[in-house]
């Protein structure tokens, strides 16, 4: 177990380069991997979960090159994967998990694939359900709706398949298969979730297209595809890695900082909309736009913040950034509520339930509720340091190291490895700004 100590701080200042996006760094692999020819992918994460990306199809026979400055992905075709000779391992990574059950079920070969403890924990009924509806055949082999999973060929069918939840993670699966349909695919989310796959399929050359509802509904539908095409794909920064920068800016008297290449991505970037509704003094530099992502360098400097309301449509596009938010209204004043989040319970853990205890003991007052939490600010009165369990959670670790640094006190964070999953270089990144 590692264990990370964190100290209060008075004006952060610098640039700091937020590593690639965790999202775009996997679909670049897994459609270079199914596409003819290479395609090159620069400034890709080299996290945890992305690497599992990578192993799992290197077992399926995808030749994958690590280069000082870009990754090189020799595609096989569509149909060119070969079966692992192995249980795929994908780690603690349920992007890898759900993604990746899209293309298998497509394949001509069995495949089992598992992770860890707790990506053996998570929900797999979600991707399982619209999947066997198009004809794959995928089960839990212990007959919990989780991994390991067991995947056998199927002919697929094309279907129109009504989410209940609005995820990007159930799209993209579905939409994956498709590719392999006998006619066309589509998914209608009850709110529009984040688009990378929908826009890297397009660049690919699948043939994609996307529709907004009244009421805020969307639906992504595909046409089934004789073969990609590799590419090059320049990844953003994580507006999510970002995110934690963003906050100690505004959190941490006495700051200024310029958060550098962060994808702004609309389904993505409600984060950059909360912080705006609470008064942060935020400001968008050197705006550009590359492959359907646009991306932006960020001003941040210190700010008094104001409670809000977070609900509705907006919390597909700010879902993983919830913790750092939640920590942010902990510091500010009044009253912010958050509604329409129950997906926090299938994350890497209960995030409502570990945000709500990790604030509490930090001092602050949380209720928390069946889809989100209820915070009441206390500027001007600082968080009390505190021994904080991030239950190998990445963004409980990340959020609450943030947390310390305009804390009163020392705080712990237990298991502060977890970080790997998403940005291994996050410690040191945040202490190059001391």
């Amino acid at each position: 177990m590692s264990v990370r100590s964190i100290r209060p701080l008075s004006g952060l200042k610098g640039e700091i380069n937020i590593p690639g996006d965790k999202s775009i760094s996997h679909r670049s692999i897994m459609l270079g991997a199914i596409a003819q020819g290479t395609t090159e992918i620069t400034h890709f994460l080299k996290g945890a979960d992305c690497l599992s990306t990578i192993r799992c199809f290197r077992d399926m026979g995808v030749e994958i090159e690590e280069k000082p400055d870009c990754i090189l992905v020799h595609g096989k075709g569509l149909h060119g994967l070969s079966r692992p000779a192995r249980t795929l391992d994908v780690g603690n990574s349920g992007t890898t998990t759900r993604l990746l059950s899209g293309i298998l079920a497509g394949q001509n070969f069995s495949t089992a694939l598992s992770g860890d403890e707790s990506l053996n924990s998570r929900p797999m009924a979600r991707i399982m359900t619209p999947l066997n509806s198009m004809g794959a055949d995928i089960t839990s082999l212990e007959h919990n709706n989780c991994a390991p999973l067991l995947i056998n060929p199927g002919a697929l069918h094309g279907i129109h398949y009504q989410s209940p939840v609005a995820s990007a993670q159930v799209k993209s699966a579905v939409l994956l298969a498709g590719l392999y349909a006998d006619g066309a695919t589509s998914v209608t989310e009850p709110a529009l979730s984040r688009n990378h796959t929908e826009l890297m399929l397009q660049n690919f050359g699948a043939c994609v297209t996307s529709t907004m509802h009244k009421g805020g509904s969307a639906t992504a539908q595909i046409e089934p595809c004789s073969e990609l095409y590799g590419q090059q794909v320049i990844v953003p920064g994580d507006i999510s890695s970002a995110a934690y920068f963003i906050a100690a800016g505004l959190l941490v008297p006495h700051s200024e900082l310029l958060v550098k290449n962060v994808g702004t991505n609309f389904t993505r970037a409600g984060f950059l909309s909360v912080c705006e509704a609470m008064g942060a003094s935020l400001t968008m530099l050197n705006r550009s736009f590359e492959g359907g992502e646009g991306r932006a360098d960020i001003l941040v400097s210190s700010s008094s913040l104001k409670g809000t309301v977070i609900e509705g449509g907006i919390i597909p596009t700010l879902i993983d950034e919830i913790p750092i938010i939640a920590v942010m209204a902990a510091c500010a004043e009044g009253t912010t509520i958050i509604r329409d989040a129950a997906e926090l319970k299938v994350k890497e853990t209960d995030r409502i339930r570990t945000v709500t205890e990790n604030l509490r003991a930090m001092g602050a007052c949380v209720t928390p509720t069946e889809d989100g939490m209820i915070i009441e600010g206390n500027a001007g009165d600082p968080l009390a340091g505190a021994h904080i369990k991030s239950c190998l959670d990445h963004r409980i670790a990340m959020s609450f190291a943030v947390a310390g640094l305009a804390a009163a006190g020392e705080t712990v964070i237990e298991d502060s490895q977890c970080v790997d999953v998403s940005y291994p270089e996050f410690f040191a990144s945040l202490e190059s700004l001391n």
